[in-house]
């Protein structure tokens, strides 16, 4: 069959593919197999470690750097338990001295202090737990993997049975790799059921399935590669293969299911007319997650950058694997897949008229729009409460599973020398001459004063002599409100009368300082971001609908599923309801999560407001009705929109198996967040609001009409428009 060539973007990618199908489909197997091929020889770099420029933690920290140069390298620990006897016991003496010897000489170690160095205080007073700290000449992020697995297994040497033996800090932190592996396999399990009951065929179920698999395999290759250049952190991989397998098999699914609902003997012209509507809702929704990923970065904070980084790669190859290869599938085996009752009932899915279960939810929402939108509302502002208290901080290795290293680590020094011990403040004092003993001991005097501080660490000068810095343990843990209070009051009361009788300058520095630092920071710029983020969408919304009210409940009822969410997570994660189930401890929320879920859940949300809306909009066109229009677009999207969700929660839900807590909150998130916004906005509150509105929906006045720049039509649009002119 001769078509006339294809006008737009997507319509023209998509011939291309048809055509040179063979190519396309060997050029993607070839760029997965060098993806892998890349991802294993040069591994992927972690590093935990953030930049906060301007705060008073990144100030502390740059004075430091800049004073103590030989000391300026990453400082981790290894602490030891004597199980029967005590630490200075000769025989725990004689293990623990020659791996510590053995450390000292490793490549890259530039010091090691042990627990029988004199003038130290590394030993608990019962005697029994112990810690040595290791100095390296670089940063965690510079370091090789294989340079820290070195000191790990120096260090193990040590064990015995009368002898625990763990480590902690930073670099050792970027040496455990996490395997999504499991968590992969059921989400695509789930998946696979979900597309089979939707599809009722083998080979539809499939094609699905292999693009997302094909993009996001290339995605980990790219994320490979980027992660040798940015600094991410070392769960960026787990949650960029949520998110690209969540949105990959989404993306193919709304595809696919167009595609059979426009066969008609000639797979060729269905696979032009799913490209040319489902294909440009793909890039549509696909641009936005990326674009609202990638604008982290105008947050200033470098911790998010490698997180934002990886998940917009998984995202963005998972959506040119649905332009591309999902064409080419589509174009060769079409006609196999949309045989039998199952796809020829999804070519004419019931309407306004059908007497299935969507048709008839959306005659009784149109029967009764005011309970549906006031019931709508209600469920999602009671389960949005919880999110009032939320209370964030960064995750630290107390967070960590309770099996590794860094966990039991973290565990012991709590246990020896108190909750706070592993998160100590670094009050950093620059003096205006060098060896000023009595302003030094103003400092030390104030610190050891102030409640909420255990102990104080003896000053250490630079070599200048300018500089000093103190560490100050806190009687609470580096999480603790009580911790962030203790900053707070050291900086705006008890250090200010200090500096100005000494005429030092006096900073509060050190890494629990710095997680605090972060978590202001993002409260104070989350606000800026959100209303960029909302702004741009609804301008494409406005533009692509001609609508004002459109954009308007766009943006509401996305902000009303991103604090649901939240609340689901706080209820669970902070309040501790339900935590045995899920697996975590009770706490704060990771300070970045709020953010990663406006962005992500915005841009999935724009999806299905995208693939509903477009076909509302589609049958007011067609027959200026708004109220059959709503039916029409429930009716016949609803089944959709809630398979597409069912496989997305079932992806996300799988990834609350992996034992990190961080992955753990992401994954319950998304897939509440998810959940609801199908479930309860796009199949209750959306029509129930439309369906008010009226034909107040698709008002706009006439000079911002003429204002406006004109999306360009899919096929069928251009078609309503003739007709309706």
């Amino acid at each position: 069959m001769n078509m006339p060539e294809p006008s737009g973007l997507v319509p023209r990618i998509a011939r291309w593919c048809v055509r040179h199908r063979r190519r396309v489909l060997v050029g993607w197997v070839l760029v997965v197999l060098a993806a892998f091929a890349a991802s294993s020889g040069i591994g992927t770099r972690a590093a935990n470690q953030f930049s906060l420029g301007g705060t008073e933690s990144q100030r502390a920290q740059d004075l430091l750097t800049r004073a103590f140069r030989a000391q300026s390298g990453d400082i981790d620990q290894v602490v030891f338990r004597a199980r029967e006897t005590g630490i200075t016991d000769p025989a725990i003496r004689a293990r623990i001295a020659p791996a510590l010897a053995h450390i000292a000489r490793l490549p890259h170690v530039s010091g090691v202090s042990g627990p029988y160095d004199r003038g130290t205080a590394q030993i608990s007073r019962d005697g029994r737990i112990a810690f040595a700290t290791v100095a390296f000449d670089k940063q965690a992020p510079e370091l090789s993997k294989a340079t820290v697995e070195r000191v790990i297994s120096a260090a193990k040497e040590a064990r015995s049975p009368a002898l625990e033996v763990e480590l902690g800090g930073a670099a050792v932190e970027q040496t455990r790799t996490v395997s999504a592996g499991g968590a992969s396999a059921v989400g695509l399990a789930a998946a696979i059921v979900v597309l089979l009951i939707a599809f009722g065929s083998f080979l539809a179920m499939g094609l699905p399935i292999v693009t997302a698999l094909l993009g996001l395999g290339t995605g980990f290759g790219a994320i490979a590669l980027a992660s040798q250049v940015i600094d991410m952190p070392n769960f960026s991989a787990e949650l960029a293969a949520m998110i690209g397998l969540g949105v990959g098999i989404d993306y193919s699914l709304f595809v696919v299911t167009r595609f059979r609902q426009s066969y008609d003997g000639d797979s060729e012209a269905a696979t032009m007319t799913a490209m040319s509507t489902a294909g440009r809702a793909v890039l549509f929704a696909g641009t936005t997650v990326i674009i609202a990923l990638l604008g982290m970065f105008a947050l200033g904070v470098s911790f998010l950058n490698g997180l934002a980084v990886a998940s917009a790669i998984a995202v963005l190859f998972t959506m040119l694997a649905a332009l591309t290869a999902l064409p080419a599938l589509m174009s060769r085996i079409g006609t196999r897949m949309s045989q039998g009752r199952v796809a020829r009932s999804q070519r004419g899915l019931s309407g306004e008229d059908g007497h299935g279960f969507w048709p008839r939810w959306a005659r009784l929402i149109r029967r009764h729009p005011w309970p549906a939108a006031l019931a709508g509302l209600a469920i999602m502002l009671v389960i949005a409460v919880p999110a009032l208290s939320l209370r964030m901080a960064l995750s630290d290795a107390g967070n960590d599973p309770a099996g590794t290293t860094t966990r039991k680590a973290y565990d012991l020094l709590a246990k020896g020398f108190g909750p706070g011990f592993n998160g100590p403040l670094e009050v950093v004092a620059q003096l205006p001459r060098a060896d000023q003993p009595r302003a030094l001991a103003q400092v030390d005097a104030a610190l050891r004063k102030t409640p909420g501080i255990a102990s104080v660490a003896p000053v250490a000068t630079s070599p200048s002599g300018r500089i000093a810095v103190y560490q100050a343990f806190p009687r609470t843990s580096p999480q603790a409100a009580t911790t962030s209070d203790l900053v707070t009051t050291l900086r705006d009361t008890v250090l200010p009368p200090v500096a100005d009788a000494t005429g030092t300058t006096l900073l509060v520095g050190g890494p629990t300082a710095g997680s605090i630092d972060f978590t202001s920071v993002l409260s104070n710029k989350l606000p800026l971001f959100i209303a960029v983020v909302v702004g741009l969408a609804a301008l494409l919304l406005l533009v692509v609908f001609r609508s004002l009210v459109i954009p308007v409940q766009a943006a509401v009822m996305n902000l009303l599923s991103i604090g649901a969410a939240l609340g689901v997570t706080v209820a669970i994660f902070q309040y501790g309801w339900l935590s045995d189930v899920v697996g975590a401890d009770k706490g704060p929320i990771d300070s970045w999560v709020p953010v990663m879920l406006f962005a992500i859940v915005f841009g999935l949300s724009m999806d299905y407001e995208v693939f509903l809306v477009s076909r509302i909009h589609e049958e007011w066109v067609r027959r200026r009705d708004p109220s059959r229009a709503v039916v029409e677009g429930v009716a016949t999207t609803g089944r959709v929109i809630t398979a597409a969700a069912t496989i997305m929660v079932c992806v996300f839900l799988a990834f609350v198996l992996l034992p990190e807590r961080p992955v753990k909150i992401f994954g319950l998130s998304l897939a509440t967040a998810v959940f609801l916004d199908a479930i309860v906005i796009r199949s209750l509150l959306l029509p129930a609001v439309l369906e008010l509105a009226g034909r107040w929906t698709w008002a706009l006045p006439g000079w911002l009409e003429r204002k406006l720049p004109r999306a360009p039509a899919t096929p069928q649009q251009a078609a309503d428009r003739t007709k309706a002119a």
